[in-house]
């Protein structure tokens, strides 16, 4: 169905739905693309991309434009609570023949995705109905005004309204985590992805190029605390390695609630959805961004090579489940480990960490 007349809107203005777009138009689409929300400027937060991800952003032809951005990355080291070595893994090797392990600020990322997508956005217009009718769906939004689409496409998030609206699924559920982002300006020099487990809790530290420090942390619980900065303290000050300097040099963070959606089927008649509406996970693996650019990848190839809609969806979420399925199982498997006393998880991981962690991208090693 490359090059044809069909109507497509793409719902969300996020890292999945620009992707989309991207993709779509290379496979010879026009799509649509609407955002709720008006066109401000990202928060000022880090974003690390895996090898796969590299791979699905070649796949779309920006690599090029993401070339020069942000810092390569070719070591995670894992370390204890008081900054002493645990484990590590060469990034390299586990990547080798599918693409570099890249850190950058979250808005670049997407400056990048908005410029291949063709820079046109209606933002501000907000999905109030979403109703199928025979070989489409009828759009409406919270104007007043409507449209009729041949393939809508949700990826609007966790909390997805075309999720709801198409009755695909509820809201999301807690994953069980609060986590804390920022950036930080002159503080201490880290080449390596580097994070420090604790008792039910981890920082995370990864540079993104130009001296800035993506941070990262996280503790088990389901409340965003009245003061996160204080609470980032409260957690963390005992810490070694380089934590103290990164705390005395953070003056901003961000935090939410980690959140799962899993759902029966990501399709119903012509309304799909991708991301992190049909398959969100805590960001423990840092595959919420891949798992994206990856669908938007299939997606397109699938619409490419169908010879309907329909026959498309269905190919489209055959492939995509087993991956985002690993992803998910995965991600839950290295969180039970926050679970574990540090006197138990501490010396196993010193022993055969490096190999544990690996394994946790196996599958997405493989083409897609």
């Amino acid at each position: 169905m490359g090059g044809s007349p069909l109507r497509i809107l793409v719902v969300g203005a996020g890292i999945a739905g620009l992707a989309v777009a991207r993709a779509l138009r290379l496979a010879g689409f026009r799509p649509d693309v609407t955002e709720r929300l008006p066109p401000i400027e990202r928060a000022d937060t880090g974003l690390y991309l895996p090898g796969n991800a590299a791979r699905a952003l070649r796949r779309l032809d920006l690599d090029g434009p993401l070339r020069p951005l942000g810092q390569v990355i070719h070591r995670q080291r894992f370390l204890d609570a008081s900054g002493a070595p645990l484990c590590e893994v060469d990034l390299d090797g586990l990547w080798a023949g599918v693409g570099e392990c890249r850190a950058l600020p979250r808005a670049e990322l997407h400056r990048v995705l908005l410029t291949g997508a063709g820079g046109a956005v209606r933002h501000g217009a907000e999905v109030s109905a979403v109703e199928p009718r025979p070989g489409g769906v009828t759009v409406g939004f919270t104007d007043g005004t409507s449209e009729e689409y041949d393939l809508v496409i949700g990826a609007d998030g966790p909390h997805s309204a075309v999720r709801t609206l198409g009755a695909l699924g509820g809201p999301p559920r807690p994953a069980g985590q609060v986590v804390y982002r920022g950036i930080v300006r002159g503080g201490p020099q880290v080449a390596d992805w580097t994070a420090l487990l604790g008792q039910r809790a981890g920082f995370l530290v990864v540079p993104i190029g130009a001296g800035r420090l993506h941070c990262y942390a996280d503790e088990a619980g389901t409340t965003i605390p009245a003061d996160p900065l204080a609470r980032l303290h409260e957690l963390f000050g005992s810490y070694g390695g380089p934590v103290p300097e990164i705390l005395a040099a953070l003056d901003d963070v961000h935090v939410e609630i980690t959140e799962e959606v899993e759902l029966g089927r990501w399709y119903q008649g012509r309304v799909l959805l991708v991301g992190d509406a049909a398959h969100a996970t805590a960001p423990t693996l840092s595959q919420g961004a891949a798992m994206a650019l990856e669908d938007a990848v299939v997606l397109a190839e699938s619409l490419q090579a169908a010879g309907s809609v329909d026959a498309a969806l269905v190919a489209y979420e055959s492939r995509r489940r087993p991956r985002t399925r690993w992803v998910r199982d995965r991600t839950r498997d290295r969180n039970r480990t926050r679970d574990v006393p540090p006197a138990l998880r501490d010396p196993l991981l010193r022993g055969r960490g490096g190999r544990i962690f690996q394994e946790h991208y196996r599958l997405l090693v493989d083409p897609l």
